[in-house]
């Protein structure tokens, strides 16, 4: 999954050559699952068509203040697409439009669009050399830098004039590349190794049968994947689920508890958050039965032994990691979660209780209340789990 994934896209083509190549742009974003809309200067129409665009992104192309339809003619709002766009890429960008761009030069709809627009914006220089290479060219490309503008690097090569060197626009599969990698070192978990347990644990009492619970695996993967888009490299240790995700990360699967606090154990000094958001068996079988269980057993020679306390393990034993533990509850639910802060050395705790409709295993909302290490109370109303996985990382951030 990309971090242009769900993101709206304007790409602004300007009049140059390499406009031919932006049909492409279009196909690599929306592959990534981006949505996209294009605005064209007239000129740019003379080296690619609007249908070809419009055909690719699947929106109007435009590329003109207004829209004849007869005697109704349609006002192409400048300022609406400039608020609906997540981030504005204009490829190729020529010397004219540079040159507008830092003069407010508002003659066309890409350069009203540009002003009004609050979004990242990338830049794709295209000319030739010596105009690339123009003082007036650098002085604009470094002012447009100042005030914000991200300014994508250059090709090298043979140039539509037959001369070889510096000013050609970067190929589409660097333009995007190049974005992405802006993108993903302006996030918050940038570098960050986060751990996320997530899921039941089935403890064995013979081949057929095991200690379980309800729990689905929603929650914890829905904070798996608000994690990746928060720029972190994502470890995701789940108990058997059907929960599946698209997002890249690192999944290892599990049954017991044994084996999720071993692969916890193994990877633990390495990370630097750890979100548990498993839920844990508490119990197992002392010694399992290698063969089925007859129905008429004496249940009472099913003897049973505490699982190991993952959670309690990491608390202990946590030098630079951030620890956020789940507590699920049915009375005295915040006295209970602020006891197991506590007892288990963690640094936040989030607690739902099973007393609230539409909050608990299964489903596809939760309820939940955030506790800080210094007993801050932050309740949230009922959400869809990928909402709540916002808000704990929102407080997560706000406390390291």
């Amino acid at each position: 999954m990309s971090v242009l994934s769900g993101k709206k896209i304007l790409l602004g083509i300007t009049g140059g050559i390499a406009a031919y190549k932006t049909p492409l742009i279009i196909r690599l974003l929306k592959s990534v699952k981006a949505e996209v809309r294009v605005v064209m200067t007239p000129a740019a129409k003379d080296f690619v068509t609007p249908l070809t665009l419009s055909t690719l992104s699947g929106n109007p192309v435009l590329s003109n203040f207004t829209e004849s339809q007869k005697d109704n003619p349609v006002w192409n709002d400048h300022v609406e697409l400039g608020k609906w766009a997540d981030l504005f890429i204009l490829a190729p960008t020529t010397s004219n439009t540079l040159s507008a761009m830092v003069n407010a030069k508002c003659n066309n709809l890409l350069i009203a669009t540009y002003l009004s627009c609050k979004s990242k914006v990338y830049i794709a220089p295209a000319m030739d050399l010596d105009m690339y290479a123009h003082p007036a060219n650098q002085s604009n490309l470094e002012k447009l830098k100042s005030r914000g503008n991200k300014i994508l690097p250059v090709g090298e090569g043979f140039l539509a004039s037959g001369l070889h060197g510096k000013g050609r626009m970067l190929e589409p599969e660097e333009i995007i590349q190049w974005v992405e990698k802006d993108i993903l070192e302006s996030l918050p978990l940038n570098g960050k190794k986060v751990l996320i347990t997530a899921g039941p644990t089935y403890e064995p009492i013979d081949p057929v049968r095991f200690i379980g619970n309800h729990s689905s695996g929603k929650m914890g993967f829905a904070l798996a994947e608000q994690a990746v888009k928060l720029g972190a490299e994502v470890i995701l240790i789940t108990g058997p689920s059907s929960i599946t995700t698209t997002y890249k990360m690192q999944i290892i699967n599990v049954v017991t508890s044994e084996e999720m606090f071993i692969r916890v154990k193994n990877i633990f000094n390495k990370i630097d958050f750890a979100l548990a958001a498993a839920a844990v068996a508490d119990f197992k079988p002392k010694e399992p039965n290698h063969l089925k269980i007859k129905k008429d057993i004496d249940l009472s020679t099913i003897k049973l032994e505490p699982t190991q306390d993952i959670l309690a393990w990491m608390g202990k034993n946590k030098s630079h990691q951030f620890i956020l533990g789940f507590a699920l509850e049915t009375n005295d639910e915040i006295k209970n979660a602020i006891s197991k802060l506590k007892s288990k050395n963690l640094d936040a705790i989030v607690m739902n209780s099973l007393k609230n409709s539409g909050a608990g295993f299964s489903g596809d909302t939760n309820k939940v209340t955030y506790i800080t290490r210094d007993e801050r109370i932050i309740p949230f109303e009922l959400k869809l789990k990928d909402q709540v996985a916002i808000d704990i990382f929102t407080e997560i951030l706000k406390h390291v």
